[in-house]
């Protein structure tokens, strides 16, 4: 007989300890500890039934490398950010805001896939069959090959499977989806981890492409072990502003292409559709004239992406200055300004510092350390910079300007935009042909980079 028996697991990080503790000690979180009923006995019989397997190891020099053929969707934006098109047989995990649009993209997908003539697998565990059809009717979704399920008893779910034979399943989301087997409930740790186990290895036996919605926390981040994360092919981040209608998909994780790649979507009433240049888009309010305003190339993934970075500098009514960032990480800001006021000279330990990225874009790569301290200056010293520079480059704590990657796509992106001048890293200026429409500056320091964009 099989003994039960309790044990407390960290719903955060998958911490397991046989008492509760207010604290974890894994992650550090309070009141995360959850008690979990689980079976002990023994299990040598199943053990040895699963692992008499028939395959031999192989040389990795006989073994044939054959290329997995993709399944591309209509969604240009999807395909980048998957490396080209959907894998067969992989496992995706998406993510996002509750309201951001995740259900909304998905279902778009399988309704292409399903018009082009794949038989599709929509299993909701949050909603009724009605309410999905009220939405597939919202965004003109008609094709008679998706079908849609409203379950989340996983043994239902991999039955249905079998018995339709889909070519693409959706499950929407995770945290709603239970195993008999397991006693906790739905959304804990141990049912995320056995479920997502069992739904990898039906894709991986099938060659079914399965889209996993996993919910976030309030940090943003994935709910649930990062474990989640580990398991699956690929992890994409559904990204926006609750008051912009622009949507970011993210890819922080791929097994079958490139990381850090970026698609964009523009949320409309009739579903999502692609921003094909989102330079033009993220730049079209600009306005022009005005201290503190410069616009930066930066890189996401593959693809460079001219957005405009604002800054206020005013002087400051507390005894602390405040230093706030939005869309950039808030510890640059105030590492910037203490570059500015030790190697230029701007005495800004009295002045409150804002600084915004334009258009809801998170930017985090170093290259755009230098468009982040010219807006900073052109504010305080209340100095127009020149509407048609594009500023390139990392700044050092000693006020150099560092090499960046990438600088021809960067260069090439702003004069087809309709740049005049780029200031770039003098280190950057060489080994590659700059287009003729464009002036590139080579600056080695920050006072060489504000004197030609400010003057003196």
């Amino acid at each position: 007989m099989a003994k039960r028996k309790s044990k407390f697991v960290c719903q955060s990080c998958g911490y397991e300890t046989p008492k509760w503790m207010g604290r974890c000690p894994g992650c550090n979180e309070w009141n995360t500890l959850v008690e979990e009923v689980v079976s002990t006995g023994s299990k040598r019989g199943n053990w040895a039934s699963s692992t008499s397997v028939k395959h031999k190891p192989e040389r990795i020099s006989e073994i044939q490398s054959v290329e997995e053929p993709r399944i591309r969707t209509k969604m240009g934006e999807l395909n980048r950010v998957l490396g080209g098109g959907i894998v067969a047989g992989s496992l995706v995990l998406i993510g996002g805001d509750p309201g951001i649009g995740k259900s909304t993209l998905l279902l778009q997908v399988s309704s292409q896939l399903a018009q082009d003539g794949l038989n599709v697998l929509y299993i909701s565990g949050e909603e009724s069959t009605r309410q999905t059809k009220l939405r597939a009717d919202r965004l003109n979704v008609q094709a008679d090959q998706l079908y849609v399920l409203s379950e989340t008893n996983l043994v239902e779910i991999a039955n249905q499977i079998d018995a339709i034979k889909p070519q693409f399943v959706v499950i929407d989301s995770i945290q709603t989806i239970y195993k008999e087997e397991v006693t906790s409930a739905p959304g804990s740790v141990s049912q995320v981890r056995e479920c997502t186990s069992e739904l990898m290895r039906i894709a991986k036996s099938n060659n079914i492409p399965i889209f996993i919605v996993g919910h976030v926390t309030k940090e943003g981040s994935i709910a649930g072990p990062r474990l989640l994360e580990h398991m699956v092919d690929a992890v994409l981040y559904f990204e926006g502003e609750r008051h912009h209608t622009f949507r970011i998909l993210r890819g922080v994780k791929n097994r079958f292409g490139s990381t850090n790649e970026m698609g964009i979507f523009e949320m409309k009433e009739e579903g999502l559709t692609e921003v094909l240049n989102p330079s033009e888009i993220f730049l079209e309010e600009r306005s022009q004239g005005v201290a503190g305003s410069t616009i930066v190339a930066s890189m996401e993934g593959t693809r460079p992406v001219l957005v405009e970075i604002q800054a206020l500098i005013s002087p400051t009514s507390f005894g602390n200055p405040r230093r706030m960032a939005t869309g950039i990480d808030h510890n640059r800001v105030p590492l910037l300004m203490a570059v500015l006021e030790k190697r230029v000279g701007l005495l800004l330990q009295n002045q409150d510092a804002y600084v915004k990225v334009a258009g809801g874009v998170k930017l985090d790569e170093p290259a755009i350390d230098l468009a982040i301290a010219i807006s900073i200056a052109s504010s305080f010293r209340d100095q127009t910079p020149q509407a048609d520079d594009v500023l390139i480059g990392e700044v050092g704590l000693t006020g150099e300007i560092r090499r960046v990657s990438r600088i021809d796509q960067r260069v090439q992106e702003a004069a087809k935009l309709g740049f005049k001048r780029a200031i770039i890293p003098a280190k950057n200026m060489d080994g590659w042909t700059p287009p003729k429409s464009i002036e590139l500056i080579g600056v080695h320091s920050v006072q060489e980079a504000i004197k030609a964009t400010l003057g003196q």
